[in-house]
């Protein structure tokens, strides 16, 4: 009795699984009021044209991040499906969420529509009763869904912008479109496409066996101990428990694990591209077994475990070899993130090559663009290093707001003679430096320029 008490009081999964939700729901809903320094956590502004990362702004000219950003979301959910199968999908995917909360919290809990451990039942629509229910639940739904896709737009647009766009709708037709779009989907997706969102459209269903090893824990029905319900060529050919070969076979082909799976499966059948991991099943069975006062039959355990009677190992190739990619990806990151320049430079040169003035003192003109990319106005200026023959002339610093660009042109000149040579104009390598007068060692740009100094004979 102790055993059976003991199996009864484990938490199901399910539970787990909500808080798990309530988690994401949190972070994804606050992040974007998150800021450090006056930026945020995480923001890819296409209006600013801007990155920002852990409260640091990049702009556009330093996107070389999102290179390393996409590895690591890539690497990141490949490793997590290498040690966990498609935790991912059961347990923090959007749609998944999403569905849990149309299907499990306004269908059955609210509207009574449904039953959480029968997902295969539908209700009677015919029933004027039910059609109504149905309608109360979409507007539920509906209203949720323009909640989830504001949150998704906060990502690019943020918060304090995006609510001051909707003020004035008219201006912004565009980002109410898109809004209005993405809330339409998710209306269709959730209503409607449901799980044939995961199985048929979204991609990862189709690689995760390919990241799957003996050690990979996943949702597994036990056919040492159950029996097998399912030949080699995966037809049913047990029915009723009096049918199972053995008499030691514990399975009570109850069905609970087949009518509570959200993606229509059955578990019994082994490895399908369709589970999600979300445990489900194994909910189910623990509580039938658990009457029994028996484990279930379907665990949340590995191939090694459930049919070796191994250990699952946790540190094997492929996760030593994840964790090694993931730290590098990371390392990368941080060391790329610590580069960002606090102001940005370009330089060219005007259509005229020179100008020779009475004197002979030569002048080059160039065009300089300076951008402020730090979170604070400063005061700029620019010098020549390295030669103190060729100087800068017209040109006084100048302050630059936050995210603003500003052109400037200036002139390189010379009175000495830095060439004497007859046959052809030379190119004089030139470094320019540009900084911050408020903050001359945290801000400072240096560029490459080309003097081009004129052959002799054109020298008077």
């Amino acid at each position: 009795m102790e055993g059976n008490a003991a199996v009864l009081k484990k938490t199901p999964y399910r539970f787990k699984r909500y808080y798990a939700y309530i988690l994401a729901t949190v972070v994804a809903l606050g992040l974007p009021f998150i800021k450090i320094n006056g930026n945020h956590i995480f923001l890819l502004s296409f209006d600013k044209k801007q990155l920002h990362l852990m409260g640091i702004a990049f702009d556009m000219q330093e996107l070389y991040l999102m290179p390393f950003l996409l590895m690591l979301l890539f690497l990141g959910i490949f490793a997590v499906t290498a040690i966990g199968g498609r935790a991912w999908c059961g347990w923090a995917c959007p749609q998944t969420i999403f569905r849990v909360v149309y299907r499990d919290l306004i269908e059955s809990k609210l509207l009574g529509l449904r039953r959480i451990k029968n997902k295969q039942k539908e209700p009677n629509w015919s029933k004027p009763e039910n059609a109504s229910k149905k309608v109360v639940a979409i507007i539920l739904w509906s209203i949720l869904s323009l909640i989830a896709a504001a949150d998704f737009m906060w990502y690019f647009v943020p918060p304090e912008d995006f609510f001051a766009y909707i003020q004035n709708p008219t201006e912004h037709w565009f980002l109410i479109g898109f809004v209005l779009a993405i809330a339409g989907f998710l209306v269709y997706d959730v209503i409607w496409l449901k799980e044939d969102f995961c199985v048929y459209v979204c991609p990862y269903s189709r690689v995760q066996s390919v990241l799957y090893d003996d050690d990979t824990y996943q949702a597994i029905y036990s056919t040492k101990r159950g029996g097998h319900i399912y030949n080699d060529s995966k037809e049913k050919i047990i029915f009723k428990q009096k049918d199972l070969p053995e008499e030691t076979n514990e399975c009570t082909t109850c069905e609970s694990c087949v009518t509570v799976c959200p993606t229509h499966i059955d578990i019994r059948k082994g490895l399908q591209l369709e589970c999600i991991n979300c445990l489900e099943c194994v909910d189910a069975c623990t509580k039938v077994m658990g009457k029994l006062g028996k484990e279930s039959l379907v665990q949340w355990t590995s191939t090694s475990d459930i049919e070796k009677g191994q250990a699952t190992k946790f540190l094997r190739k492929s996760t030593i070899l994840y964790a090694v990619a993931l730290v590098v990806v990371v390392g990368l990151l941080f060391v790329m993130g610590g580069k960002k320049e606090y102001m940005l430079l370009n330089v060219n040169k005007t259509t005229q090559l020179y100008k020779i003035d009475e004197n002979n003192t030569v002048s080059n003109n160039f065009l300089l663009l300076f951008q402020n990319t730090d979170s604070k106005t400063h005061t700029y200026n620019i010098e020549v290093i390295g030669r103190d023959d060729i100087v800068i002339k017209r040109f006084s610093p100048f302050k630059l707001n936050p995210g603003k660009l500003r052109k400037k042109v200036i002139i390189l000149e010379t009175d000495k003679i830095l060439v004497n040579d007859n046959t052809k104009d030379t190119p004089i390598p030139v470094k320019l430096r540009a900084y911050a007068v408020d903050e001359p060692n945290k801000i400072s740009v240096i560029r490459d320029a080309v003097f081009i100094y004129p052959r002799a004979d054109k020298l008077k």
